[in-house]
């Protein structure tokens, strides 16, 4: 009754199942009869060096004789290990480098980089305030006529003409470079001859697409920019400290001292 109804759907469709079949088993022609085997079983680490460390350690726990399947099983072990904490801190780092400013379910809450730039805006005008303070404490001293002087007046004096030696040496600097800009003139950009055209030795390199006067017959192709995922020390002690094997591990200790 089933094969029925499958039959009476199939024909309302307008699809023989028949030919259907007729068709598959002719594309998959090639594959009909073949032979699978197994690929080579290729260890991840070296096997003689592998071999001489756990031989070196076993020998330690009275056993003198290590089988080579316990070289090759280590061998994936560790690579599917390395694998594992790859893709975890891969993921880490992805969600580390993921933005939601843009994203409409979610407003911002606190802004650490605006804060830090009040703060570092409101100790820019204290210490301004502070030395225009000193700057007029020490123009005061400058002005001064009294004759009998204490040593830290004659300090103060002379601390004020260093002071004014130094702000006419930054004058004349300032209008040094603003008479050399305007020798100068406008800095202008500089033109390539065509465009998507680099020039390197005095020969012409092609860098995107399309018909232009020089650039030869060979059409230059463009392949997408690989998207790096860079991992730095942080995702990985966050890592270790989520995981339960290396959360109290020395590894984890050593990586916070650094």
């Amino acid at each position: 009754r089933d094969d029925d109804d499958i039959n009476d759907v199939a024909s309302m469709a307008g699809v023989n199942l028949s030919e259907e079949s007729a068709r598959i088993m002719a594309t998959n022609s090639d594959l009909v009869g073949t032979q699978i085997q197994s690929c080579k079983d290729e260890p991840f680490l070296a096997a003689i060096p592998l071999h001489k460390r756990i031989l070196e350690t076993a020998k330690k726990l009275g056993i003198t004789d290590v089988p080579a399947e316990v070289v090759t099983f280590i061998s994936h072990a560790t690579q599917n290990r390395l694998r594992t904490v790859i893709e975890k801190v891969t993921v880490i780092t992805q969600h580390r480098m993921e933005s939601y400013k843009d994203d409409e379910w979610y407003e911002q809450a606190t802004d650490v980089r605006s804060q830090l730039k009040f703060f570092e805006q409101l100790e820019r005008l204290e210490k301004q305030r502070k030395d225009e303070q000193e700057r007029e404490i020490l123009l005061k001293a400058a002005k001064s006529r009294s004759r009998q002087e204490d040593p830290e007046q004659a300090r103060l004096k002379q601390k004020a003409k260093e002071m004014q030696q130094q702000e006419l040496a930054q004058m004349r600097q300032r209008d040094a470079n603003l008479t050399a800009l305007a020798a100068i003139g406008p800095r202008k950009k500089r033109k390539l001859d065509a465009p998507g055209l680099l020039t390197i030795g005095g020969e012409g390199v092609g860098l995107c697409g399309g018909s232009q006067a020089g650039l030869g017959t060979a059409s230059p192709r463009q392949y997408p920019r690989q998207k790096i995922t860079r991992v730095n020390l942080r995702d990985f002690i966050f890592y270790m400290e989520q995981e339960r094997e290396m959360s109290h591990s020395l590894l984890l200790y050593r990586a916070l001292l650094k």
